[in-house]
Formats: structure tokens, C-alpha cells, sequence
């Protein structure tokens, strides 16, 4: 949950009937909460883009656009690292699709028109309280590199290699091998194994490309080290 300046988080009510936008927006900010009313969900998605709030009531019925669309689109906006909004739909449909949809999509929770604002905005509470409550996930170290065999492919902090085939079969078999020091002979015979007329200036060769390219997508790194006088490895 974010914090807010102001009371207990910032609300944002997604709802084209103005009375009962405005009964909820009095029930939430008597309990304390800073809430705000737009009509339709494209300015909603505009709004929580300027300047995000810690929940979401949206309605499933909008002018413009499905509360499920703008959910969908919420969701698509998020940045590496940061946690969705919490959202909680207002329907006036009882179908059981409609509500097992909307939490399939991952709307927190929903309430069937008509209600009772207080309990709205009691599940706001409810939602933002379970938000808190949450354990803190460790941050993990990512690993800059990812191989896909299946296509020949190499992704070095996320961006795709532009790789020839023997570049491809080199920077793989370090890449897969962390830490492991390959001497010219090993390269020689499992990278070139099928090739004619090469040498070991062909590796030296290859390595100085490697290292252009990987330059080129981060230039602080060098991650390929050379071992005068035996090989090259990876660092781990």
C-alpha cells in the first residue's frame, strides 16, 4: 500500500451515476479516506497514471469502456517490481459469471448493486488492511542472462542477442557453464568441433565480438574474463 498525505489511503471511485458516487465518496471520507470520482474509465486510467491511488472501486457498467477492460488495462500498466492496485468492483448484475470473472481477472472483491455504502466502504478498509498485512518478498538477485536453446537464442539483461551461429555456440557454452574455465582445445572441439581451417585467433576472434556486442548492452560489464595461457570462462 502506498502512503497517502492525507487519512487512511487515496480512493479512486470509477462511477457514471453521480448519486451514488457521491454516497460513496461521503461514506469513505467519513471513515477517514481520501477519495476522488471519475465517470469514465479512460480518465480513470489517466488519473492512477499521473498519480496513482491505493484502491480502486469500479464499476463493472461504464460509458466508454467495461470496469473489466479498464481492470485488464490497469494491470498491463504494471512496472517491473511494483504490486497492482487493489480493485473492487460495483455490479448491478447478480450473475455468478460476471462475479467469478472479475475475480479471475484479480479484482480483490466485488458488491452487487444496490448497497450499502458503509459496507463498501468497510471492504475498502478490509482489502487495504489484507495489503498491508502481506509478507515482504526478499529481493532476489536476477540473473542477466537467458538462454533458449529450443531457437538458438540468448537474451543478456533483457535484450535479444544478435548472435552468428558460432558467437551463439560460444557464448552458450559459457553462459551455461558459470564460473567453469574452458581452455582452447575444449572450445576448439565443442564449438568449432564441425568446422574446417580454424585456429585459435579464430576464438580470439569470436571473444572480441562477444564483448563488443555485450558492451553494447551494458557497457560496465565484462562479464567473459580470459585466463592468460589456458581459456576463458564466464563470471558467476
Amino acid at each position: 500500500m502506498r502512503n497517502s498525505p492525507v487519512g487512511l489511503g487515496s480512493i479512486l471511485v470509477v462511477e457514471d451515476e453521480r448519486a451514488i458516487a457521491e454516497t460513496l465518496l461521503y461514506a469513505l471520507r467519513s471513515e477517514g479516506f481520501r477519495a476522488e470520482h471519475v465517470d469514465l474509465g479512460s480518465e480513470a486510467l489517466l488519473r492512477h497514471e499521473t498519480a496513482p491511488f491505493d484502491l480502486v472501486v469500479l464499476d463493472v457498467g461504464l460509458p466508454d469502456m467495461s470496469g473489466f477492460d479498464v481492470l485488464r488495462s490497469l494491470h498491463g500498466r504494471i512496472r517491473p517490481g511494483e504490486v497492482a492496485v487493489p480493485v473492487l468492483f460495483l455490479t448491478a448484475r447478480g450473475e455468478e459469471i460476471d462475479r467469478v470473472l472479475g475475480l479471475e481477472l484479480g479484482a480483490d472483491d466485488y458488491v452487487v448493486k444496490p448497497f450499502s455504502p458503509r459496507e463498501v466502504a468497510a471492504r475498502v478498509r478490509a482489502i487495504l488492511r489484507r495489503g498491508t498485512l502481506r509478507p515482504q518478498r526478499p529481493e532476489v538477485p536476477t540473473d542477466p542472462w537467458h538462454r533458449q536453446p529450443e531457437s538458438h537464442r540468448i537474451v543478456y539483461h533483457g535484450t535479444l542477442l544478435d548472435l552468428t551461429r558460432y558467437e551463439y555456440r560460444l557464448l552458450d557454452l559459457l553462459v551455461s557453464h558459470p564460473g567453469r574455465v574452458f581452455g582452447r582445445d575444449q572450445i576448439m572441439a565443442m564449438v568449432w568441433g564441425d568446422a574446417l581451417d580454424t585456429s585459435d585467433r579464430t576464438i580470439d576472434a569470436h571473444i572480441k565480438t562477444l564483448r563488443a556486442k555485450l558492451r553494447a548492452v551494458c557497457p560496465d560489464a565484462d562479464p567473459i574474463r580470459t585466463y592468460r595461457g589456458i581459456g576463458y570462462a564466464l563470471e558467476s
